[in-house]
């Protein structure tokens, strides 16, 4: 578990994480873990995954082989997920089975992309969604949607509301510590007001 967010304020984007990996009821903080950054940057596009501990390597080493990894809105990045998908089963032995009645073979992880273009989220069923302004994923996304809520107009840089978000999540979920990780991007094209 994990708490992750991504902010995007002016012509900044940030995205952020703590440090805490959870195994059941075993938590591994970063005094202990040589790799707990859990971001990662892929072709000037910086990522960051909740879900199984797994993922991270698996996606890490599939997204570098990427030979045109283009993650530049909605459409490409659902795009490029698609055509993952039969990868990760194939190469990486993902059980793609989750609820019987689910409508599509899940990947069983959620993931938040910052980069040039803006914020994405890209979930279990390949949904993707572009964020405005802000959005967490991982067990303490509520505790950081909430306070990202309640500081983004009140905060001038994306940077500063991240780090709002990631210090709720760490306060109050259990599955979720400091130190954090930082990174930002500039837009490409100018923010909306």
């Amino acid at each position: 578990m994990t708490t992750i967010v991504v902010v995007r304020k002016h012509n900044q984007v940030v995205i952020a994480a703590d440090s805490q990996s959870t195994f059941g009821d075993t938590r591994i903080s970063s005094g202990f873990d040589a790799a707990w950054n859990k971001i990662f940057n892929i072709k000037q596009n910086l990522i960051g995954i909740s879900g199984s501990a797994a993922h991270d390597l698996v996606m890490q080493q599939l997204l570098r082989k990427q030979k045109a990894l283009n993650l530049s809105s909605r459409a490409e990045i659902f795009d490029t997920f698609r055509k993952l998908h039969p990868k990760l089963k194939d190469d990486f032995f993902l059980n793609p089975k989750e609820e019987e009645d689910d409508p599509y073979e899940s990947n069983h992880m959620s993931m938040l992309i910052a980069n040039g273009h803006g914020i994405f989220g890209v979930f279990s069923m390949r949904e993707v969604y572009e964020y405005t302004r802000f959005w967490a994923i991982g067990s303490g996304r509520d505790f950081a949607i909430g306070a990202m809520h309640a500081m983004y107009d009140k905060l001038d840089t994306a940077e500063e509301i991240a780090r709002v978000g990631i210090e709720a999540g760490c306060t109050f979920d259990i599955s979720s510590s400091l130190p954090m990780t930082l990174y930002s991007a500039k837009l490409e094209q100018p923010a909306n007001p």
